[in-house]
């Protein structure tokens, strides 16, 4: 219940601007480098989440000081807004970085990124930081996103509803499960956008949604309980076919999440899993 609420509160406070740093070069980044530093599969969603959040933050933050520019240049004074874009590129790494270290230090995972790690790792693609400013970086997450950095993830909505599916008495093999959603998850996020574009053409029965269509599906594209739902329901199609339909029904009555939408978040999927556009 708690979790259902999260979701519907962020979902009723979602930016404009949601999803645009979930892009899969950078979601990309972000898993392989917390595969190479050895963190849990939490600590690079919480990561993902934590840039998605700050870097609107910033944007936002960009284009009201750009707008006030606007009349300080009227008086001869204020920077344009080429330099305050330059501002997000040139030290978007290092903010992922820092999004990384301040996930790992939330997961329950004895590997935390200390700086001296982080300092190699950006020293190794020839940025020259200093201790100091990636400290002054993770300060920096830290404020923009007011101290509020332990966002739930879609990881803890799956792993939630599988304890809630076995608690009702779903007889499922619950860790060759589990291990399916964590691959599938990761497919979704790395896919992310092919797979909303399935399920929008899906949803509006068009194969060229308008402007504002896709805008308004922007809620479903950040909805983590229909994520969860969705992998949970594919991944037991493709481990056992033969409990699918109980497994949606158990779904539905858990989440209110219809079986219709499930079904076709499932379609969406295994379509790109498959590569096939047979029904």
């Amino acid at each position: 219940i708690h979790l259902a609420k999260e979701n519907e509160q962020y979902l009723s406070e979602l930016s404009d601007q949601a999803g645009c740093f979930k892009e899969t070069r950078t979601v990309e980044f972000i898993f392989l480098l917390s595969e190479k530093w050895h963190l849990d599969e939490s600590a690079r969603y919480q990561a993902v989440e934590l840039l998605e959040r700050f870097m609107i933050k910033q944007v936002e933050q960009i284009c009201k000081t750009s707008r006030e520019n606007v009349k300080s240049r009227e008086q001869g004074q204020g920077s344009s807004w080429s330099s305050l874009k330059d501002q997000i590129y040139d030290t978007f790494v290092l903010r992922l970085v820092s999004c990384i270290q301040l996930a790992s230090k939330l997961s329950l995972h004895y590997n935390i990124v200390n700086s001296d790690t982080a300092l190699k790792f950006l020293q190794s693609l020839k940025y020259s930081y200093t201790k100091q400013e990636l400290l002054e970086s993770e300060l920096a997450v830290l404020k923009s996103l007011h101290f509020q950095i332990n966002v739930s993830t879609p990881l803890a909505y799956v792993e939630l509803l599988l304890e809630v599916l076995g608690h009702n008495g779903c007889l499922l093999p619950s860790k060759p499960l589990h291990q399916m959603c964590m691959q599938l998850l990761d497919f979704s996020y790395l896919t992310r956008d092919c797979i909303y574009d399935t399920l929008l053409k899906i949803a509006i029965e068009n194969s060229t949604p308008s402007k504002l269509q896709v805008a308004k599906f922007l809620t479903v594209k950040e909805d983590f309980m229909l994520l969860a739902v969705g992998i949970i329901s594919t991944s037991v199609f493709i481990l056992n076919p033969g409990h699918w339909k109980q497994v949606v029904e158990h779904l539905n009555y858990i989440t209110g999440i219809t079986s219709q939408s499930i079904l076709e978040f499932s379609y969406a999927v295994l379509k790109h899993i498959v590569g096939s556009t047979t029904p």
